[in-house]
C-alpha cells in the first residue's frame, strides 16, 4: 500500500499528523484550565470579591468553547464537497496555520481557538484522505505520534515546539508543509491524468464502528501508550529506559514486514475471532503493565503500545468510487465519545472535588455526583474500556486483513533502519545530565513546595515560574506536592522531571493517584534512598514519601514529604469535622509506620514538611508541637508565614516544615505567585551539638 503513495504525500501526513497531535494536547490542557480558571472567576464576581492579577474573562472562554463547537463540525463539510479533491489542501493549509497561530505572541487567535482551528482542519483532512487516499491514515497517526514523542523527549517531556523560541522554526514547517501539500497534489493529479503511468486511488471509507474505533485509540495514545513519561508513572519504571523502546514500537508497525509478520500469526486464527484474541492480548498487557511495578510493567506497556498502534489499519474499508461515504458524519461521533473518555480520566484524579448541584439541577444529586466520585481508582478499568472500544472494528472485520506486506525487502529494511535510528537518537536525548551534589555542607536549605499542578489559583500554567522561584529560593531540597507525571490536563508533562533537568538537580517521585499524580522531592543533595506509603483517606488518595540524603559522608537527613487531606465542604456529605479525624488518622499513620516515635535523639536528622491543609492553632498541627518537633516559622507573623494566599479568602498557612535535631537558621516565604500555595523555606544546620 505504502509503495504507491508518493513520497511528499507521506510528508503532508507526517506533518500534519504531528500538528494535528501537538494541538490536541494543547487542547485538552487549556480547556481545563481555562473553564476552571474561568468558574473561579465567576465564583468571586458572584460574591463581589474584586479581582487582581492574571485572570481569564469567562466570557472570551464562553467564546472559546463556542469556536470550538463549531469547528468540531467542520468534517461535515466533506459529505458536501467530499468529490473536491483540492479540499485536502485547504484542510492541510487551515492545520499548519493554526498550528502556527497557537503561538500567542502572533495574536491573531488566542492559542485555544487556535488549537480548535488544527482539530477541526485536521478531522476534515482525516475524511478527505480516507476517502482518496486511504493508506494515509495509518501514517499520519503514527508519525504524527512518533514525532510528538521525539519533541517531548527533547524538551524533557515539555513540549518546545509551544515555547517563544520556536516561533521561527515553525515558520519554516508551516510553510514547507503548505508547499509540500500543494506539490503533492499537482504532482497527483498529473500522474492520475498520465495514461502511462496510471495511479490507482484508494478509495475508503470510515465506517461507524471505525469512528468508536477511533476514539478509543485517541484516548490511549493520547493518556497513555504515546506518552513515554505517562507509561514511566503508570509502571513505576524508569523513563529514560523505557522512552526509546515505546517509539520504537510505536514505528514499528510502519514496517511492511512486520506487519507481513502479524497478518500470517492473526490469519492462523478463524475470523470471528481473530479481533478479540488480538483485544485480549493487548488488554492482558495493559493489566500487567498498570498492576505491577517496575521492568516487567513497563515492557508489558511498551508492547501493549506494538498492538494498539497495529489497529490503525483496522479502522476502515475499500470503498468503490461511486459509493457514498459518511466519513465526515462519523468523526462527529469519535469527536463526542472521545470527549466522555476525558472526561471519564479527569474525574479518575479529582473525584474528591466534586460539588452538588443546585438550583433547578438538584434533583440530579443523587446520582450524578455519587456516580463521578465513584470513579476514583478507575483508571484501569477506563484504559480497558477505551482498548474494547479501539478493537471494536477488528472484531467486526472478519473476511479482511488490511496488514498488507507488498513492499520490497529493501523497503522493510529501510523503514527498520529509520526506526532504530529514531530509537537510538531518543536513546540519546532522554539522557538525564549529571547531577553535581552538594557534599561537606555545614548548613542545608529545605523548602516545601505545592505546585498545584503548575497552576495558579486562575489555573495560568507557569512551570518555568516555578523552576525560578525555587531557584531564587536557594533551596538545596525541594518537597513537593500536588505533582503531575503525565496527565492529559497538565500538557502531558512529568512536572518534577521537567523542573529537576532544568535546575540541575535529582528527584524522586512517588505517586498517590493513578500513577500520575502525586509527592516528588527535588534535590541538590546526594539522594541515598527513597520509598513511600499510601495513608488511608476517605476522600482523595493521600500518601507521605521518604527520602534519604547525605549532605556528608557521615551525615544522614530522613525527609518524610506527606500530602493531607484537604478540608472540603462538597465531599459526599462528610462534615469539616470528620475530613479533620481523617487527617489526624493520616498523621497518626505516618507516626506508626515510619517516625515511631517523638523527636528524640535516637530519632536522627528528620524533616516532615509538605501540605497539612490546616491552620497552625489546630489540634492536628498541636500534636506536631506535642511530639517535640521544631517548627522554623514559630513567632513569624502570618502575613510572613502564610503560605496558602488566594483572592477572596484571608491568608492562612497550609505548608509546614518540622524539624528534629536540626537548628533552624532562618526562615522565609516567597511572595511569587505561580502557584495557589507559596514556597517555604528553611535553613537548618548540620551541627554535631544537634546530636547530644
Amino acid at each position: 500500500m505504502l509503495k504507491r503513495l508518493h513520497v511528499l504525500t507521506l510528508l503532508e501526513a507526517g506533518l500534519t499528523g504531528l500538528f494535528f497531535v501537538q494541538a490536541i494536547r494543547f487542547l485538552i490542557g487549556m480547556l481545563y484550565s481555562r473553564i476552571a480558571g474561568a468558574s473561579a472567576v465567576t465564583a468571586l464576581q458572584a460574591a463581589q470579591v474584586p479581582l487582581e492579577g492574571n485572570f481569564v474573562d469567562p466570557a472570551l472562554v464562553t467564546t472559546e468553547v463556542s469556536f470550538l463547537v463549531y469547528l468540531m463540525a467542520l468534517p461535515l463539510i466533506t459529505l458536501v464537497l467530499g468529490r473536491v479533491r483540492a479540499l485536502t489542501v485547504v484542510a492541510v493549509v487551515f492545520v499548519a496555520l493554526g498550528r502556527l497561530l497557537m503561538h500567542p505572541q502572533l495574536g491573531v487567535l488566542t492559542p485555544t481557538g487556535a488549537a480548535a482551528l488544527v482539530l477541526g482542519a485536521g478531522l476534515t483532512y482525516i475524511a478527505m484522505i480516507v476517502r482518496y487516499r486511504v493508506g494515509l491514515l495509518p501514517v499520519m497517526m503514527i508519525l504524527g505520534f512518533g514525532a510528538d514523542q521525539l519533541f517531548r523527549v527533547v524538551g524533557n517531556t515539555l513540549d518546545p515546539s509551544l515555547s517563544p523560541r520556536f516561533l521561527n522554526i515553525q515558520v519554516g514547517l508551516t510553510v514547507a508543509t503548505i508547499l509540500i501539500s500543494l506539490i503533492a497534489y499537482f504532482a497527483e493529479r498529473r500522474r492520475e491524468g498520465d495514461e502511462e503511468s496510471p495511479v490507482a486511488p484508494e478509495y475508503g471509507a470510515l465506517t461507524l464502528w471505525g469512528a468508536v474505533g477511533l476514539s478509543g485509540l485517541f484516548y490511549l495514545e493520547l493518556a497513555l501508550l504515546a506518552l513515554p513519561n505517562a507509561v514511566a508513572g503508570r509502571a513505576d519504571a524508569d523513563y529514560t529506559t523505557f522512552a526509546p523502546f515505546l517509539l520504537a514500537s510505536t514505528l514499528l508497525p510502519l514496517v511492511p514486514g512486520v506487519r507481513g509478520r502479524a497478518r500470517a500469526f492473526i490469519a492462523l486464527f478463524d475470523g470471528n475471532v481473530r479481533g478479540w484474541l488480538w483485544m485480549l492480548l493487548a488488554a492482558l498487557l495493559l493489566v500487567f503493565g498498570m498492576r505491577l511495578t517496575g521492568v516487567i510493567a513497563g515492557a508489558a506497556l511498551v508492547v501493549a503500545q506494538f498492538f494498539v498502534s497495529m489497529m490503525w489499519w483496522w479502522l476502515v474499508k475499500p470503498r468503490a468510487e461511486r459509493q457514498r461515504s459518511f466519513g465526515g458524519l462519523w468523526l462527529i461521533l469519535t469527536v463526542i465519545l472521545f470527549g466522555v473518555l476525558l472526561v471519564a480520566d479527569n474525574f479518575t484524579y479529582e473525584y474528591a472535588f466534586v460539588r452538588d448541584f443546585t438550583g433547578n439541577f438538584a434533583f440530579l444529586n443523587t446520582i450524578i455526583p455519587p456516580l463521578l466520585r465513584g470513579f476514583r481508582g478507575f483508571g484501569l478499568v477506563l484504559a480497558l474500556f477505551a482498548l474494547f472500544l479501539a478493537a471494536l472494528p477488528m472484531t467486526q472485520t472478519q473476511r479482511r486483513i488490511p496488514w498488507n506486506s507488498t513492499s520490497s525487502i529493501l523497503t522493510s529494511l529501510v523503514i527498520l533502519v529509520l526506526v532504530v535510528l529514531a530509537g537510538v537518537g531518543t536513546a540519546v536525548a532522554v539522557r538525564p545530565p549529571v547531577i553535581q551534589g552538594v557534599r561537606g555542607v555545614d548548613e542545608m536549605r529545605v523548602a516545601t513546595y505545592n505546585i498545584h499542578g503548575g497552576y495558579d489559583e486562575f489555573y495560568n500554567t507557569d512551570l518555568e515560574g516555578i523552576a525560578r522561584t525555587i531557584q531564587e529560593s536557594g533551596a538545596n531540597v525541594v518537597l513537593m506536592q500536588e505533582v503531575e507525571a503525565g496527565r492529559l490536563t497538565s500538557f502531558g508533562v512529568d512536572q518534577s522531571l521537567w523542573l529537576a533537568r532544568r535546575l540541575g538537580m535529582d528527584r524522586r517521585f512517588y505517586a498517590t493517584n493513578e500513577g500520575l499524580q502525586g509527592l516528588a522531592v527535588l534535590s541538590k543533595v546526594q539522594i541515598a534512598f527513597d520509598d513511600g506509603r499510601l495513608l488511608n483517606s476517605i476522600a482523595t488518595q493521600t500518601g507521605v514519601q521518604r527520602v534519604q540524603v547525605l549532605p556528608n559522608p557521615d551525615t544522614v537527613v530522613t525527609l518524610y514529604n506527606m500530602w493531607l487531606s484537604p478540608l472540603l465542604e462538597m465531599t459526599g456529605g462528610q462534615t469539616v469535622e470528620e475530613q479533620q479525624q481523617d487527617q489526624v488518622v493520616q498523621l497518626n499513620e505516618i507516626f506508626g509506620t515510619y517516625v515511631q516515635q517523638a523527636c528524640s535523639a535516637s530519632l536522627g536528622r528528620t524533616v516532615i514538611g509538605g501540605t497539612m491543609h490546616n491552620v497552625p492553632d489546630s489540634p492536628l498541627v498541636e500534636q506536631m508541637r506535642n511530639a517535640g518537633f521544631g517548627d522554623p516559622f514559630a513567632g513569624l507573623p502570618l502575613e510572613l508565614s502564610a503560605t496558602f494566599v488566594r483572592t477572596g479568602f484571608p491568608p492562612a498557612r497550609f505548608d509546614y516544615l518540622w524539624t528534629c535535631n536540626l537548628p533552624s537558621i532562618g526562615a522565609i516565604v516567597l511572595p511569587e505567585s505561580v502557584s495557589d500555595h507559596r514556597l517555604a523555606v528553611a535553613g537548618l544546620a548540620l551541627t554535631r551539638e544537634a546530636e547530644s
